[in-house]
């Protein structure tokens, strides 16, 4: 409706929009003037705040603020403090052996709770939140290691990796693709297949996939397929499988091989870091 339909209203003395819908009118109440200072104060403080902090974008990088203040800068320094805090408890952790951390309640829950951090930081992506792995990545709270689940073998793997190229010191084993290589036929990979899936209850054995199985996988898997951790060979005979215990995905395993990959942490993490997630990995059920 036009200007032409306001009016002043009878009861409150105040003009009306000129709006009208379903018969109600709006009235043109003008707001209170402690609301409007407040809106206008919000104004000015908010120009302000973008002239003293970091705010605007620009051409190559944002506006820094005349007061230089950096969240980034904060929190380094926030992360310093902290880390200079506990320069000496951190000292103690390193310099005391495994049975020395688990004996000590304070040190024990220090390793714990700055192993859990560690951990959901960087290891959880691939193992889980909760450490059970998945398809490929190693449960870390059962009984089964690949490489040794003691303090010591834990914080082995943890500082140098596995297959790591970059650390000389990493844990390297690697499973010839019978397959692909052509050390055994397609009809051969499937009896060493049955042969494996038997030592944990499974399939069916046949003399043939255990002279197969004995020349050409015992020698790490061992003749009851328990496994050599110096290897990093698994144990065949618990029925738990990093890839897949079905027999289409034993045979793919025998047929291509597998080469899985952990990094080093021995240059992003402290020693008091991989000490307190080695400690932390040992105590969530499967350690050795």
């Amino acid at each position: 409706m036009s200007d032409d339909n306001k009016y002043v209203d009878e009861a409150t003395g105040t003009e009306t929009m000129g709006h009208e819908w379903d018969g109600i009118q709006e009235l043109d109440t003008p707001l209170p003037r402690w609301w409007l200072w407040t809106f206008y104060l919000c104004i000015i403080w908010g120009i302000g705040y973008t002239i003293a902090y970091p705010s605007w974008p620009m051409i190559s990088e944002a506006y820094s603020g005349i007061l230089g203040y950096s969240s980034r800068a904060a929190l380094v320094d926030t992360i310093e403090q902290q880390q200079a805090a506990n320069a000496s408890t951190d000292d103690l952790l390193v310099a005391s052996s495994w049975e020395e951390i688990a004996a000590e309640p304070n040190l024990d829950s220090y390793a714990k709770a700055g192993g859990a951090a560690v951990f959901r930081t960087y290891c959880s992506q691939c193992h889980g939140a909760g450490a059970a792995g998945a398809v490929g990545y190693p449960n870390l709270i059962d009984d089964a290691w690949l490489w040794g689940g003691s303090h010591e073998a834990i914080a082995y793997t943890v500082t140098h990796g596995i297959r790591w190229e970059e650390d000389e010191d990493t844990r390297f084993s690697q499973m010839p693709a019978f397959g692909t290589d052509e050390l055994l036929t397609s009809e051969e990979i499937g009896l060493v297949a049955d042969h494996v899936l038997s030592l944990s209850g499974g399939g069916a054995a046949t003399e043939e996939g255990a002279t197969l199985y004995a020349d050409n996988c015992a020698a790490c898997h061992m003749d009851g397929g328990e496994g050599l951790p110096d290897l990093g060979a698994p144990n065949l005979s618990d029925a738990i499988w990093l890839y897949g215990g079905d027999r289409d995905t034993v045979i793919e395993t025998i047929y291509y091989s597998r080469y899985g990959v952990m990094p080093n942490w021995s240059g992003r993490l402290s020693e008091a870091e991989i000490k307190a997630v080695a400690h932390y990995v040992h105590t969530l059920g499967g350690g050795e």
